[in-house]
């Protein structure tokens, strides 16, 4: 298997036992890896019903075929398991050395299973897996701790762990490499902490087998083309920070909670404020573009990007980088999320302003750096008020009598893209595989230079089209996808890659049937876990339909529920799947999911 390793390690945490089982070669062609391979693992092996927080849940580390292989930004990894949050599926990617040493260690996924009975860590190369003793470790911050263990285990240690946020059990907990990298939004360092596990520490020097050699060259080839595009010069000036200027001028930046697409303060906190302070670049493993911008912070120096400074800053109404860094210092420290932490926090804000969290003796007001910094520490310490606020917006707002106020599908906070003027990126984010998050389709920059107000087919098909790439190619192989999405690098070098990894000549359109059928097999993991399927499920929160903007050149704008819904029936029949959002027969039998048509029967009725 060129390009596969052809081994999974399956590690029980209870039994302290690991076993390493051979890839199916059906599943490889099928699936790919990364986010494929998870899914088909946990739809196959996962009961119906599992608590996500149990020891029978499935923690997931998939990497792809093109995984450390290149330096088109394949040093990424998947993380996967049912997610807390949602209830649901939930996986997020992480750019981390472990991902590629645990190729070179022969590995092309781990999975763990079951429940330590003590702190623990686990050491993983070629030879196998220690599980060793994370006493020490408990109660470390992420930095603290992957120094400590590189300190033990050497520098050429790739490490993943969590801080005090996931040994909480905060429910959007992250997994968190090499300072800023993080991974796993919908609670994936949650699922790791409820077993006990602090860290995997990898270590790997072998060979990844490949079908050609040329892969090197070819890899060289894109590379420099990339360097040579028009914006790859910006890119590296600042980054996705730049989304701030540009969300502003659109009025999709997020502030207050969402309340409107602009902010007064935006230039305090945007790409050019980001490169006057920066004070140093760094990147996911063989990567040729970086995107961590490094800027001082109040207690030290943070990676800021363009989600974290929009939803820790002027989602919040703060118009200080230096603050907004260091709420994402906070985040990166304890393991938090920073997509949920600013919502949560966010919707904290407003929720104080309506005068519903006094049982809680919590007063917090819009832009109030010290309040959401202490809210943040007592979030990751389930402390107080925080208690209920690590829980999510969604199960916050029911207690609270405040579910308006809460910007979240099917339970995960959205991704920090303001939606009262922009449907087609309400539909991405509602159709979302993991719940609403940009990185499926990030379609709203295609609809602000196109149909900016239109509910049409085409852009259910735009969003299509974006998610069998974004959320299909990307998450299988597993890598990057910004050398294409930001500079333009020409999707036409990953099949290329692809075969000169793997040995198999694969067209687009093969990658885009893998995508559908990813999806597919994802949104019944979900019917199956809740037991039915509405398509209200899809709509995205009712602030957006309900509050219209109140500034800027789009002031009384929001998104017209009616016009919403033709759209979205518009995505269900394209993707073939029927009225309520339930994949079809005929469509689970054209992706090769006969196996599935069964189970779902139990629970919704199948339309052929």
């Amino acid at each position: 298997m060129a390009g596969w390793q052809g081994r999974i390690l399956r590690i029980d945490l209870t039994r302290r036992k690991y076993v390493v089982q051979e890839l199916d070669a059906a599943v490889a062609r099928d699936f790919i890896g990364g986010r494929g391979l998870a899914i088909k693992i946990l739809w196959d092996e996962l009961p119906p019903g599992v608590d996500p927080l149990s020891p029978h849940n499935k923690l997931i580390f998939a990497a792809g075929p093109l995984t450390g292989l290149t330096n088109v930004n394949m040093g990424k990894l998947v993380v996967a398991a049912k997610s807390p949050i949602t209830g649901g599926y939930g996986d997020g990617n992480i750019g981390a050395w472990a991902g590629v040493y645990m190729r070179r260690a022969g590995y092309d996924a781990i999975v763990v299973e079951g429940k330590a009975e003590r702190p623990t860590y686990l050491y993983i190369d070629g030879k196998g897996v220690q599980f060793l003793d994370a006493s020490d470790l408990w109660g470390l911050n992420t930095w603290a701790t992957e120094d400590k263990l590189q300190k033990m285990h050497g520098r050429d240690a790739g490490v993943i762990s969590i801080g005090p946020a996931g040994e909480n059990l905060v429910k959007y907990a992250v997994v968190v490499a090499q300072r800023g990298r993080a991974g796993g939004r919908p609670g994936m360092g949650a699922v790791m902490g409820s077993k006990n596990l602090k860290a995997i520490v990898v270590k790997g020097s072998g060979e990844i087998p490949v079908a050609d050699r040329a892969i090197n060259k070819i890899g060289l080839e894109a590379v420099q083309q990339g360097r040579g595009l028009p914006g790859y010069n910006f890119w590296m000036r600042q980054g996705t920070t730049s989304t701030v200027e540009w969300a502003q001028e659109a009025s999709v930046l997020p502030a207050y909670n969402f309340s409107e697409g602009q902010f007064d303060e935006f230039e305090k906190i945007g790409g050019a404020m980001v490169e006057k302070m920066e004070v140093d670049l760094k990147s996911c493993p063989l990567c040729f573009m970086p995107c961590g911008h490094w800027v001082p912070a109040e207690g030290g120096t943070a990676e800021v990007d363009y989600e974290n400074i929009a939803l820790l800053g002027s989602n919040l109404g703060i118009g200080d980088l230096s603050k907004v860094a260091e709420l994402n210092r906070i985040a990166d420290l304890m393991g938090m999320d920073t997509i949920s932490l600013g919502n949560t926090l966010g919707f904290a804000m407003e929720a104080s302003e309506k005068g519903l969290t006094k049982e809680y003796g919590s007063k917090i007001e819009w832009g109030d750096y010290k309040a959401a910094r202490d809210l943040a520490l007592d979030i990751a310490y389930r402390r107080g008020f925080g208690d209920l606020l690590a829980e999510g917006t969604m199960r916050a707002s029911k207690r609270l009598k405040a579910e308006e106020l809460a910007m979240q599908v099917k339970g995960l906070e959205v991704s920090a893209y303001d939606c009262h003027a922009a449907p087609a990126m309400a539909l991405a984010y509602a159709t979302s595989p993991i719940g609403p998050h940009h990185k499926d389709a990030w379609v709203i920059s295609w609809e602000v230079k196109t149909d900016r107000f239109g509910y049409t087919r085409e852009k259910a098909a735009k969003v299509i089209e974006l998610q069998r790439i974004r959320g299909g190619w990307f998450e299988a192989f597993v890598g990057c996808r910004l050398p294409w999405v930001e500079i333009g690098l020409p999707l036409d070098w990953y099949p290329k890659l692809f075969k000169a990894a793997t040995g198999v000549d694969a067209t687009p359109e093969y990658f885009n049937e893998v995508g559908d059928r990813i999806y597919a097999l994802i949104r019944a993991f979900w019917i199956r876990e809740y037991g039915y399927w509405s398509r209200e499920l899809d709509v995205p929160p009712p602030k957006w339909f309900k509050k219209p903007l109140t500034k800027g050149p789009l002031k009384g704008a929001h998104l017209d529920y009616g016009k919403y819904h033709e759209m979205l029936s518009h995505y269900y029949d394209l993707r073939g799947w029927d009225e309520s959002g339930i994949p079809r027969r005929s469509t689970l039998r054209r992706l090769g999911l006969d196996y599935v048509i069964p189970v779902l029967e139990k629970y919704v009725e199948l339309k052929d």
